[in-house]
């Protein structure tokens, strides 16, 4: 009887864990892609990392989590490549 009951709280408790904050995650994101900057990339990186940068905080400040992680990822591409 209590393994269905044992089986159903590591349920929740894993799908709780798995749940990310969009918003945190974003704000994240956008203090990576300014140490990204710190770094003093080229200059073609940097135009292209101020300018993810620039879409990043927008869509934070839209709440559009979605959208920041977008230009996150693209400037992680950036940086990295």
């Amino acid at each position: 009887m209590m393994k269905p009951v044992l089986a159903a709280i590591v349920l929740m408790v894993s799908a709780n864990a798995a749940m990310a904050d969009p918003a945190a995650d974003c704000a994240a994101g956008i203090e990576t892609i300014k140490a990204a900057i710190a770094a003093n990339p080229a200059a073609d990186k940097l135009e292209k990392l101020n300018k993810f940068l620039a879409d990043a905080e927008r869509e934070n400040g839209e709440k559009e989590y979605d959208e920041c992680l977008e230009a996150v990822e693209d400037a992680k591409e950036v940086a990295g490549g």
